[in-house]
């Protein structure tokens, strides 16, 4: 463990702790071959800080969850790797995996193993490296991650158009066929009230001149407008982080929040629950029950996507049902035989990503 901030994402936590936050620091970074490697219990915030220093980022946007509203976030580049979880520009620069070029890390057999390296083409054989994103940390204990980071855009706009679901995720569809600078979007409903207005936000990043002529063209196409970036970029922030409006949980209701992944290309789902859609159509979020597993996971299959219990209700323990959707065969097979490799034991994580580990 180390910030402790996605404590709440997994089937169950269990064993003792063993509190990596103390190894901690940047080991090397060299702006100008775009590569930075750290300890796994660096502070997120830390090297973020450091990247921003030299017109740098990690472009997947990490979330980065805090124990309390009141409090910085404790997130760790560590646990941003197990989590596996990325921001809004996910659907356009790929995800946390796609940056990751190698690791070390200590089996449970208790052997240092390193896996990959600083360079993008460094892959011999398996990319283990990459089996430790989303893997919770069962596979064992992370010590350093060698990232990829890209420069910061010269240019941002966000543009937000009056449409419901059905014809946003056409236009986004469109457009991402276009040569045009997507970089993020997001769909919501600002009340589940009838007749309320349904909104997509649309981000734009790239160069000055592509970012100005796809804001000419899109606004023709659609009417839209343009915000400005002083208000745009907080809510990009908390929509990074779920703190807008729609993750603060319903009132009186024993609700849980859940995260639907699916193709792009995925029609509008016909449930009676209140959705945010990112990744021009590919994450879509919703509160309902548990009760609702059956029909949301059927619902998710149908077109290809799972679903995931990301948030549980208050009055739901963490291990009262099933969070991932099940694996199916031979996939369950090969997860199984890679936990059985890097953790015959099973020390690390015990049940955290499925039940029988």
């Amino acid at each position: 463990m180390g910030g402790g901030t996605k404590d709440f994402y997994g089937q169950s936590l269990q064993g003792e702790v063993l509190d990596v936050s103390a190894l901690r620091g940047i080991v090397s970074y060299e702006p100008s071959e775009l590569v930075v490697t750290v300890r796994a219990g660096t502070p997120l915030a830390e090297l973020e800080a450091e990247l921003a220093e030299h017109g740098q980022s990690l472009a997947f946007e990490p979330p980065c969850f805090s124990l309390a509203p009141d409090l910085p976030s404790r997130a760790t580049c560590g646990g941003m790797v197990a989590s596996g979880l990325s921001g809004p520009a996910r659907a356009s620069v790929g995800g946390v995996r796609d940056f990751v070029l190698g690791v070390k890390l200590i089996n449970g057999r208790g052997e240092l193993l390193t896996f990959g390296g600083q360079v993008i083409k460094n892959v011999a054989g398996y990319d283990v490296s990459r089996l430790m994103v989303g893997a919770m940390g069962t596979l064992g204990l992370m010590t350093e991650i060698s990232l990829k980071v890209l420069p910061l855009a010269p240019a941002e706009a966000t543009l937000v158009f009056e449409l419901d679901q059905t014809r946003a995720l056409a236009q986004l569809h469109r457009w991402g066929a276009q040569p045009l600078p997507l970089n993020a979007s997001c769909w919501v409903r600002d009340d589940t009230a009838p007749g309320s207005p349904e909104l997509l936000f649309v981000r734009l990043r790239g160069a000055v001149a592509a970012v100005e002529s796809a804001c000419r063209q899109m606004t023709r196409e659609v009417p839209g407008t343009r915000m400005d970036n002083a208000v745009a970029a907080p809510d990009w922030q908390r929509c990074r982080n779920l703190k807008l409006p729609f993750f603060t949980p319903p009132e009186a209701q024993n609700l849980a929040l859940w995260r639907l992944s699916l193709p792009q290309t995925a029609p509008p789902l016909p449930l009676a629950f209140a959705q945010f859609v990112e990744w021009h159509g590919g994450q879509r979020w919703l509160w309902a029950p548990v009760s609702a597993l059956q029909q949301l996971r059927q619902a998710a299959e149908q077109l290809g996507g799972s679903a995931t219990i990301f948030i549980a209700a208050h009055a739901e323990d963490t291990g009262a049902s099933a969070r991932f959707s099940p694996l199916k065969p031979p996939i369950d097979r090969i997860h199984e035989q890679l936990k059985a490799e890097f953790d015959p034991a099973g020390i690390f994580n015990r049940g955290r990503l499925y039940p029988q580990w």
